[in-house]
């Protein structure tokens, strides 16, 4: 099996946006992005691909991601970003955009809102310095096959390239594959958040933290 990688191009949209929606899901049911846009999953996979288009560059942009091939095939991706030059607020402005594109309103976007709030409850800091790996996922058929291993040492490298020493990623309680693939990796757990109402709105008691040197 060859697998190389690349930058995220703008053909890689509709991936980044499935990558975006199940690394959101994790193991379970539902997500941040299935709480946030509020919608059946075909709108939601819909508004994930605007928004990977959406300028100005943001955390979610095409641009911050890499994409695995196994051979030619597009399978896999994720982002890296700098939280201080980067980071969540950047993606208020084409949030807002992609809602007008879609003919969304307030209230289509409401009924998330108490349950976003609950999941900040156990939203992992960022640690100072911190190079933030997000947004990881692969094709079901790709998994266990080296694919994400690969992409993780190189965004490791990416953060690298722009002076980073430290790298960061968070996911839910439970989801013991991708604590494997991390721990593979040389992360290390850190800490974790546990919540109520975060397990009331996910599923899950909370998030853990992982960080490595680079």
């Amino acid at each position: 099996m060859n697998i190389t990688i690349r930058p995220a191009k703008p053909e890689d949209a509709k991936l980044l946006a499935w990558c975006m929606l199940v690394s959101g899901r994790s193991h379970l049911e539902i997500g941040i992005w299935d709480l946030l846009i509020s919608q059946p999953e075909e709108r939601c996979l819909e508004f994930l691909e605007l928004l990977a288009l959406q300028g100005p560059r943001h955390m979610c942009y095409y641009t911050e991601f890499l994409v695995a091939e196994v051979d030619g095939k597009p399978v896999a991706a994720l982002e890296g970003f700098d939280p201080i030059s980067n980071g969540e607020e950047t993606v208020a402005e084409p949030l807002a955009a992609v809602v007008e594109k879609m003919g969304l309103t307030e209230e289509d976007m409401a009924p998330g809102q108490e349950s976003i709030a609950a999941f900040y409850t156990c939203h992992p800091d960022f640690a100072p310095g911190a190079w933030i790996v997000e947004q990881v996922a692969a094709l079901p058929e790709y998994r266990r096959a080296g694919v994400i291993s690969k992409l993780i040492e190189a965004v490791l490298e990416k953060g690298r390239e722009q002076g980073f020493k430290l790298a960061q990623v968070g996911f839910y309680i439970g989801n013991t594959p991708a604590q494997r693939a991390y721990e593979k990796t040389g992360f290390r757990y850190v800490d974790e958040k546990r919540h109520p109402d975060f397990e009331a709105a996910i599923g899950c008691p909370g998030m853990i933290r992982f960080l490595r040197d680079i």
